[in-house]
C-alpha cells in the first residue's frame, strides 16, 4: 500500500523509468553499459515506492499512552522550554526519520485538535539544534481528558521541501491514524508534561502509530 501523497510522484517515476528503460534499450549497444543503466533506474523506482510505502499499523488505542508518530530513531530526551504554545517547561521527544524510513505522520494520542499552525522556515539538516524553531515545520496539538495536551511538531530536513498536515482545529482524532506526511527526511518533536513517564531510550527505533513513547500510568 501506498500513501496518497505519492500517487502523482510514482506515476511520473513509472513514466521516466519506462521511457528511460526504452531509450536505453533502443541508443545504448555496450551490454555492461545497457545493464547497468537499466540497474539504476530499476533501483530508483524501487527507493521511490519504498519511500511512500505506507504499511498498515495495529495502534493499541490507549488514553492513557502516547505512541510515536512517525517510524526513525530516537535522538533527544530532555527538559525544554515550549515557547509556541505552552510557553512553559516540557519533556521534549525527537524522532529522526532517515530516508529510508515510512513518512507517514499518525496522531500520537486520540482527542480533539485545539492548535495547528504551519511555520514557513529553513532547510537546516533535521538534528540540527535549531532546526526545531528555524525549519520548515506545522505544530499540532490534540487534547484528550486522560492524558491532557500532547504538541508534536513536524520538521522539515535538509531534503524534505513539503511538510503535508491533515490536522484540522475542533477536529476529533483517532490514535494512530493518518495525519500528514513528510517528503524526503525529516524529524517529529513531542512535547510531554514534565510527569510524563518516558517508555524510550536514545537510539531506540520506534514505529509510528505502534511504540508507546510515554504514559502518564
Amino acid at each position: 500500500m501506498f500513501h496518497k501523497e505519492g500517487y502523482k510522484i510514482i506515476f511520473i517515476t513509472f513514466i521516466l523509468v519506462i521511457t528511460g528503460s526504452l531509450a536505453v534499450d533502443y541508443f545504448v549497444t555496450t551490454p555492461w553499459l545497457r545493464i547497468s543503466l537499466l540497474l539504476i533506474l530499476i533501483v530508483f523506482l524501487v527507493l521511490i515506492l519504498q519511500f511512500f510505502r505506507n504499511p498498515k499499523r495495529h495502534t493499541q488505542a490507549n488514553a492513557n499512552h502516547v505512541v510515536s508518530p512517525v517510524d526513525g530513531k530516537v535522538v533527544v530526551i530532555e527538559e525544554v522550554f515550549e515557547k509556541e504554545f505552552f510557553k512553559e517547561k516540557r519533556l521534549q521527544v525527537s524522532v529522526f526519520m532517515s530516508p529510508i524510513n515510512v513518512h507517514v505522520t499518525r496522531y500520537p494520542i486520540g482527542g480533539k485538535v485545539i492548535f495547528s499552525k504551519y511555520h514557513p522556515g529553513k532547510y537546516l539538516v533535521a538534528w540540527h539544534p535549531k532546526a526545531s524553531e528555524e525549519n520548515e515545520r506545522t505544530t499540532v496539538v490534540v487534547e484528550n481528558n486522560t492524558y491532557g495536551k500532547v504538541l508534536y511538531r513536524q520538521i522539515a530536513g535538509a531534503l524534505a521541501k513539503r511538510i503535508v498536515n491533515y490536522a484540522k482545529v475542533d477536529d476529533t482524532v483517532v490514535q494512530g491514524s493518518d495525519s500528514g506526511f513528510i517528503k524526503f527526511g525529516s524529524r517529529v518533536d513531542l512535547f510531554l508534561p514534565l510527569d510524563t513517564n518516558i517508555k524510550v531510550e536514545l537510539n531506540q527505533k520506534v514505529k509510528g502509530g505502534e511504540s508507546i513513547i510515554a504514559s502518564n500510568e
